[in-house]
């Protein structure tokens, strides 16, 4: 779903082809996208919580996650320089990766919640919605507040974004508690879905080499330079 997104996305902003993923079908793909992606690094972070926690002391288990968010953010970073030097206007200050690493810093501190995540997450979600017709000062850009003339190829705030994350927590200490799944699956995986595998296990590079890997081949494709 993120790579066929970005493709319709890079389609409609290099005026290859007169798609856009602002309005109608697009959009909500794009929302739909996002949400499924946030909600399993909610539930992927349940279950490595719950398997630090058998042998990492409180400090060992948080600065784990520390460190690893840390080191997601940076990548959000290298995604900031990126987008700035190809792009330029509409570079992506706060996006989804930058969410990613200080959700992962944040998330220790909502483990213990356990199922009430997904209340907590509604609420956040809410208050996004609240948040999302107000400006605001530029520093509050990660809150999901900025100024009125800000606008970003990639806007991933905490309000509303962390409270997707929040209920994948909270749904995955119900269905995996303790890092254990309450439900069967077939031990032999199904017939064509090692494309699916892969794509699990590999998900963060891959979101980082699609877009070059997209643009390369549209420009080849195209015949033409494909610049902001």
């Amino acid at each position: 779903m993120m790579v066929l997104f970005h493709v319709v996305f890079d389609l409609g902003y290099f005026g290859i082809a007169p798609v856009s993923t602002g309005e109608g079908f697009w959009r909500y793909f794009g929302y739909a996208t996002a949400a499924l992606f946030l909600l399993i690094v909610g539930v992927s972070f349940s279950i490595s919580y719950a398997r630090a926690a058998r042998h990492l002391s409180g400090w060992q288990r948080y600065r784990k996650f520390l460190y690893r968010g840390l080191g997601i953010f940076a990548l959000g970073m290298l995604v900031t320089l990126g987008t700035w030097l190809y792009l330029g206007e509409g570079y992506v200050l706060f996006g989804i990766l930058h969410l990613i690493g200080i959700s992962v810093i944040l998330a220790p501190l909502f483990y213990r919640f356990g199922a009430f995540n997904i209340v907590l997450g509604g609420i956040c979600i809410l208050a996004g919605f609240a948040l999302g017709g107000m400006a605001g000062p530029f520093w509050l850009l990660p809150l999901g507040l900025h100024p009125a003339s800000f606008w970003s190829v990639d806007y991933t705030p905490l309000f509303p974004w962390f409270g997707v994350i929040l209920a994948g927590i909270g749904a995955g200490s119900f269905l995996y508690p303790g890092a254990t799944r309450i439900f069967s699956v077939p031990k032999a995986p199904p017939a064509g879905s090692r494309v699916f595998i892969f794509s699990g296990i590999h998900s963060l590079l891959i979101y980082l080499v699609h877009q070059p890997v997209i643009l390369l081949i549209l420009q080849l494709l195209t015949g033409k330079v494909l610049a902001g």
